[in-house]
């Protein structure tokens, strides 16, 4: 009795092994089909292009502001190192920075002379200072102009001027992303940014759904798991309880039995000194001896009895156990079918990123493509030009050699008809 159950033993070692089993259940998958459709269907909307006139110059005017944007930050820059460039930039080019810089330092001391002096000439001052503006604003018109007209000469610039200033820098940037979300709206139409829009929310409130479901069964696995592991510890604790009671029982019962056995031999001594007349006390001695054996025979069956309905209880306790790892088996068996589902849905995704990221690829090449295209046409357009100007200025010189030549031939023809006058 004192070695304990194996049963309850064995059904404890169980326990303890079905406390790190995982628990989820309950994780909507969402709809597969329904996500492929909605995926290609952005993936063609990427494909799209500016197919109409209007969205082309409408992109093509953002694009040009763009460019004279970075030109007009550079200016402030050129004019400082006016000696440095002035070879690059040529004469009529450089006549006009001095000019904007003279209308530049004029509207800066009217500024201060307007800071400075009392409002009797104000309203002189300020017809004075939007001249000025008109006239400044027309010469950064006139250098952009100019150098506009030269593409190559505009590219030297950037390369040479690195310093920009920090507000416009930031303007140019603010003015890039209102170029390219424009960009992007005349892509979309209305219709489908609000299927993009429809599509989000559908995938946030999916993610969203799902993560509380996680949320909730993990709250659940987490109590599950914390009230089987308090009653395998409370099933510990009755066991060592129980092992303890038995093992006192039996050492009880064995120093009782030592010290009656050395009471008998200490009276069978006492009585062969002191005479047979005390045999019968003996005798007496003995029987109430033997009663008292038989009453802690029958406390000790009855405590046998009662524990044996504990240990049929443990069995139903097993049996129990039993049913509930069957239970978890079945649960675990579902998580994993789920699990399945959900990692092949996330190849899925990792595969439509794949291909977004070709996509976005194939467009930037096009997009090189056509820049080259548009640089071959602007250089055959300037040759153009350089060989209409050549054609007519050799046309020009021809017709001046044919008029020279007609001149000289009348003058000769009058010498020969005044000569005959003089003879006749």
């Amino acid at each position: 009795m004192a070695t304990g159950n194996p049963t309850v033993l064995q059904g404890s070692s169980r326990d303890t092994k079905q406390r790190n089993k995982p628990l989820i259940k309950g994780v909507q998958t969402p709809n597969k089909e329904v996500i492929g459709l909605d995926a290609k269907k952005m993936l063609d909307r990427s494909r799209s292009k500016l197919n109409t006139r209007e969205t082309q110059r409408i992109i093509s005017v953002l694009d040009e502001t763009i460019v004279k944007l970075e030109l007009s930050s550079l200016i402030p820059c050129i004019i400082d190192s006016l000696d440095r460039f002035a070879d690059m930039l040529g004469p009529a080019i450089t006549n006009d920075l001095i000019e904007h810089q003279k209308l530049s330092s004029k509207v800066e001391d009217l500024l201060s002379s307007f800071q400075e002096e009392d409002t009797s000439r104000a309203e002189e001052q300020r017809d004075c200072l939007c001249l000025l503006e008109q006239h400044l604003k027309s010469s950064v018109r006139n250098i952009l102009r100019r150098l506009l007209a030269n593409p190559s000469l505009c590219q030297a610039l950037k390369y040479e001027v690195c310093a920009k200033q920090s507000s416009a820098e930031a303007f140019i940037k603010a003015f890039r992303e209102f170029r390219n979300f424009m960009h992007e709206r005349l892509l979309t139409s209305l219709l489908e940014e609000k299927e993009k829009i429809q599509f989000m929310e559908n995938i946030s409130r999916r993610i969203t759904k799902n993560t509380e479901t996680l949320t909730a069964l993990k709250a659940e696995l987490a109590a599950t798991t914390q009230s089987r592991d308090e009653k395998i510890h409370r099933k510990d604790n009755t066991i060592k309880n129980l092992k303890n009671s038995l093992q006192d029982v039996a050492n009880n019962y064995k120093i009782s039995v030592l010290q009656i056995t050395q009471e008998g031999e200490n009276q069978q001594k006492e009585e062969l000194r002191s005479s047979q007349a005390k045999c019968a006390k003996l005798q007496q001695d003995i029987q109430q001896l033997r009663a008292q054996l038989c009453t802690l025979v029958l406390e000790h069956r009855e405590s046998e009895l009662a524990l044996r309905k504990k240990c049929k209880v443990e069995m139903e306790i097993e049996k129990w156990i039993q049913k509930y790892d069957a239970d978890m088996g079945e649960k675990q068996a579902e998580y994993e079918e789920l699990y399945a589902l959900y990692s092949e849905e996330k190849a899925q995704v990792s595969l439509l990123q794949e291909k977004h990221a070709v996509l976005i690829q194939e467009y930037s090449q096009i997009e090189e493509e056509r820049r080259i295209r548009q640089k071959k046409k602007e250089r055959d357009l300037e040759e153009l030009t350089t060989m209409t100007l050549a054609a007519t200025r050799i046309q020009a010189f021809w017709r001046g050699y044919l008029v020279r030549l007609f001149f000289k031939s009348k003058k000769k023809k009058k010498k020969k008809g005044g000569g005959k006058k003089s003879y006749i």
